[in-house]
């Protein structure tokens, strides 16, 4: 039995860490803390006193696992990766039969299948669980993506749902399937975060570049979207920077930052497992690809004064097209990001309910949106080849912002100014549209030079033929 009865352990005391813990000791919870490092342990229990006798310090593991009331459940906000594993190891013989681990980090989904089917015949459980929402929604309330058996969500449900964001009353938290459910929803998550924000910046460097806009001035056009269709907390973020100030030098805050952004690895993630399951992910793939473009900034000074800019007398698209730009590429990017969900939920049998994930992400996530309802409203209804851009919602919405985004892809072509994102939203949707497209020549090209054998329209099953002899004799060698 457990000493002191916490109902929960929170192993890792940085900053979500911590943040979670607070979050849990706010809503009730009496919850049991320890950190590797333990000597300021002790200086966290006492920073809020307030919270007095609901967080429970240990000094040491087994000190840690016997004060938490059993069937325990421990959250481990530690490095994903060996650290995870080592941990694994090492609490393991300390548990029994009902008890379950949390990994609420930033997990490689397949490493967390791994681990759960590990414990999976030990009586213990393992739970894969994405936490968005950064230090502020882990101490307010975050949008939380579960993956693990029932037992682990029926015992970790009300505390989970106590402390997850609410849109209009509703958790932002749900069990979405058995082992890297959770975890993988959280990286596909992260891709469309990464798509969103490059799409942002795109247009934010097109006004800049191609149309000479000071930071302000852009700030307060998306400040303006908020108050519609686009409306999110990542333009609303981004309306609020670009209108900030330097303290140092009174200039714009974003015009003394280094254009130079960093990444930790599950936008990348979400293109690798996009193209192992045969699915496109061209949005985000461009946004990841423009992080790291962004990083060669001494190859890019280099480059500028040596390479041909964009042509000039263009007409820099008007406020609207920007606007229906923007939702166009994130109605696409979004529709991505479930097409891989849909497939991945196919490949490991995960029956993924993406009308839920949707709703889930509406409040305390990065990518919180209006959008959002209308997508969960749009897997609720009609909709063909179980597609989020063919549902009659998305087709209409479409319709109308689609010009605005061709006309911002063609004037960032004309000025020279790359949009990569948008570029590869607009083409996706090109390919998605047509019925017949130009494989056909790629079977014919893989079967001339290495006889791969193509598929006919008028018969089933593989064909080769000897392409020499079919072409003109005059052909050139």
């Amino acid at each position: 039995m457990a000493e002191n009865g916490a109902d929960i352990g929170v192993y890792g005391l940085g900053t979500m860490g911590s943040a979670l813990a607070l979050n849990l000791a706010d809503s009730g919870f009496t919850v049991a803390v320890t950190n590797r490092e333990t000597d300021w342990i002790d200086t966290f229990v006492a920073e809020d006193a307030s919270l007095s006798g609901k967080l429970v310090p240990a000094y040491d593991l087994q000190s840690f696992v016997r004060a938490i009331a059993t069937p325990r459940t421990i959250l481990f906000m530690i490095p994903s990766g060996a650290p995870m594993d080592a941990m694994i190891d090492e609490v393991l013989p300390l548990l029994e039969e009902g008890d379950t681990i949390i990994d609420g980090g930033n997990a490689d989904f397949n490493a967390t299948r791994r681990r759960f089917d590990k414990l999976k015949d030990t009586g213990k459980h393992f739970v894969g669980m994405g936490v968005s929402g950064g230090e502020f929604g882990a101490r307010t309330g975050p949008s939380m993506m579960v993956g693990g058996s029932r037992h682990s969500w029926q015992q970790m449900k009300p505390m989970a749902e106590a402390i997850a964001a609410k849109f209009e009353g509703d958790p932002c938290v749900a069990h979405l399937g058995p082992d890297g459910a959770g975890h993988f929803v959280k990286t596909v998550h992260n891709g469309i975060e990464y798509a969103d924000m490059q799409m942002i910046a795109e247009l934010y460097g097109l006004l800049r570049d191609a149309g000479d806009w000071e930071a302000a001035r852009i700030g307060k056009l998306f400040e303006g979207w908020t108050k519609g269709p686009l409306s999110s907390y990542l333009m609303e973020i981004s309306g609020a920077a670009l209108q900030a100030t330097d303290p140092k030098t009174g200039a714009p805050m974003v015009d003394v930052i280094l254009d130079q952004a960093g990444q930790k690895g599950t936008g990348r993630w979400t293109v690798i497992e996009a193209l192992k399951m045969g699915q496109s992910a061209s949005a985000i793939e461009a946004a990841v690809g423009a992080r790291g473009w962004s990083a060669e900034k001494t190859t890019r000074e280099a480059a500028e004064p040596l390479l041909e800019p964009g042509t000039t007398g263009f007409e820099l698209p008007d406020a609207q097209d920007l606007e229906h730009a923007m939702l166009a590429g994130r109605i696409l990017a979004h529709a991505q990001g479930f097409r891989i969900l849909t497939t991945a939920s196919e490949t490991f049998e995960w029956d993924l309910d993406l009308a839920r994930i949707a709703e889930i992400w509406r409040a305390g996530c990065i990518i919180r949106s209006a959008l959002l309802d209308d997508f969960a409203d749009a897997f609720r209804g009609e909709l063909p080849q179980g597609h989020l851009i063919l549902a009659p919602a998305m087709r209409t919405a479409l319709a109308e912002a689609l010009p605005g985004l061709r006309r911002v892809v063609a004037a960032g072509v004309g000025a020279g100014v790359a949009l990569p994102g948008l570029s590869a939203a607009l083409a996706w949707y090109d390919s998605i549209r047509r019925g017949r497209g130009t494989a056909n020549l790629i079977q014919a090209q893989r079967d001339f030079f290495g006889a791969h054998g193509f598929e006919r329209i008028d018969e089933d099953g593989k064909h080769h033929v000897d392409w020499p002899a079919l072409c003109p004799a005059e052909r050139d060698p």
